[in-house]
């Protein structure tokens, strides 16, 4: 056994994997003790969730586009003295490059994500109003209202996502088996699509927006069967923080 296997086995068993979801347990217990002090209806716990994936969502986003160039620079900062003799236009005008290419991206999806968040608001509007509802077009006294009421919401679901805020990518636990065997080359291909669906990239944040559409759907049938709102909060808590992903084996 080597002890790249070793440190695999070890950071995979599931008492670790339970250590390190202790955050998940704390957000989740601070969601319910929230939902219980300020006696939340199913209202404040619709425009809470939704507060927190426009506003963690979005941070996701930006996180996303601009931790490549952050990570990029710490690495050049770190190797000046070595990159010191080299000329300073390329690395300029790359710089500029991906800047600019960064602010396209986040032009572009503080279009389509703000949207999609407006396009929701005015429907919870209408069917989950805070007041009483004059036309379904919010305005800017219900986003100020919802941001001054909810904003404690959004550091519980920070927590929930705090994995997507890393600035590198996690190493592997040993040295990668770099031949062109087919075994290491499935190896390699599958470790990357791995990584790929754990980091969830720039489409994470939309997750969070189609599990809010199911959960209206949920709220609605609640709302029906009269049940009582406390249930409500603890079910809809625990398909947020609850790690789900520990009860996989292997």
């Amino acid at each position: 056994m080597t002890a790249g296997n070793l440190g695999t086995e070890v950071g995979d068993r599931p008492g670790n994997r339970w250590a390190d979801a202790w955050p998940d347990a704390l957000a989740f217990a601070a969601g319910l003790g929230m939902a219980w002090y300020f006696k939340w209806e199913t209202r404040d716990l619709v425009w809470s969730l939704w507060l927190s994936s426009l506003v963690v969502g979005y941070a996701m986003i930006v996180w996303d586009i601009f931790s490549p160039g952050m990570l990029l620079v710490t690495k050049v900062w770190g190797d000046r003295a070595m990159l010191s003799p080299e000329p300073k236009g390329p690395a300029i005008a790359g710089g500029a490059v991906l800047l600019v290419g960064g602010l396209f991206m986040l032009a572009f999806f503080t279009v389509h994500f703000g949207g999609f968040h407006f396009v929701h608001s005015v429907f919870l509007n209408v069917f989950f109003p805070l007041g009483p509802v004059k036309n379904s077009w919010p305005n800017a006294a219900l986003y100020l209202q919802v941001l001054r009421d909810y904003w404690p919401f959004v550091l519980v679901a920070a927590v929930a996502e705090r994995k997507a805020f890393r600035l590198a990518p996690a190493e592997p636990a040993g040295p990668e088996d770099t031949s062109v065997t087919a075994a290491a080359i499935a190896a390699r291909k599958a470790r990357n699509a791995q990584a790929a669906f754990a980091s969830g990239g720039l489409m994470a944040p939309y997750k969070n927006v189609v599990r809010l559409h199911c959960l209206i759907f949920f709220f609605a049938a609640a709302h029906f069967a009269k049940l009582d709102n406390f249930l409500v909060y603890a079910v809809v808590y625990a398909v947020y923080f609850f790690p789900w992903r520990l009860l996989k084996k292997g």
